[in-house]
């Protein structure tokens, strides 16, 4: 065994491996994954995976993570403005699905095609994610569908009218004339710049 094996430290193997080959590892390739000599020990690590919630076995009887993304170290901190010296620094350790969504259960997610959300940094091909079920604040970016057809617009209600304003100059505010029907309210937005 490469030192000693913790179900933390098992966990961050095939957290690696399910990351580089987006698929969970044999028992053969946890054999070397984990530096063990035999399939027994292996299966051993994986009850304990089973039975700590980290892992759990799909309808044929194969492992899956429960939780698909999972949690990334937060180092310290930097500024957007002028440098100044960062140090590496473990602080905590965070995980996005956590962070971003608090309630998954009524959260999905769409991606931006269109510019009228480009003042708030909403570009396209960004995804958002929208959580259904909440009544819209003054200002919220909401995601409705109006006069049948949806688009994303910041929620305003001015006495007993409600407006869909974009952030965009080039598009008008939005009365709706007969229909609005909120989809949900924009929680986050997330942007990929590479692979």
């Amino acid at each position: 065994m490469r030192g000693k094996r913790t179900t933390r430290s098992v966990e961050k193997e095939i957290t690696k491996f399910f990351r580089g080959n987006r698929r969970m590892p044999t028992y053969s390739e946890m054999v070397d994954l984990l530096g063990v000599r035999s399939k027994s020990v292996v299966n051993f690590w994986v009850n304990k995976l089973l039975a700590e919630g980290i892992v759990e076995k799909d309808a044929k009887g194969f492992l899956k993570p429960i939780r698909k993304s999972f949690p990334l170290p937060i180092v310290g901190e930097v500024r957007a403005g002028f440098p100044s010296p960062a140090e590496e620094e473990l602080r905590d350790i965070i995980s996005l699905d956590e962070y971003l969504v608090a309630r998954p259960e009524s959260s999905f997610l769409l991606r931006v095609d269109g510019d009228s959300m480009i003042g708030e940094g909403i570009k396209p091909g960004d995804l958002v994610i929208v959580e259904k079920g909440k009544d819209p604040q003054n200002g919220d970016i909401i995601i409705a569908e109006v006069d049948g057809e949806w688009t994303m617009k910041y929620f305003r209600k001015k006495d007993d009218h409600i407006v869909l304003e974009s952030a965009n100059p080039e598009y008008p505010a939005i009365k709706p004339k007969s229909e609005l029907r909120i989809g949900g309210i924009i929680i986050a937005v997330i942007r990929k710049y590479h692979g």
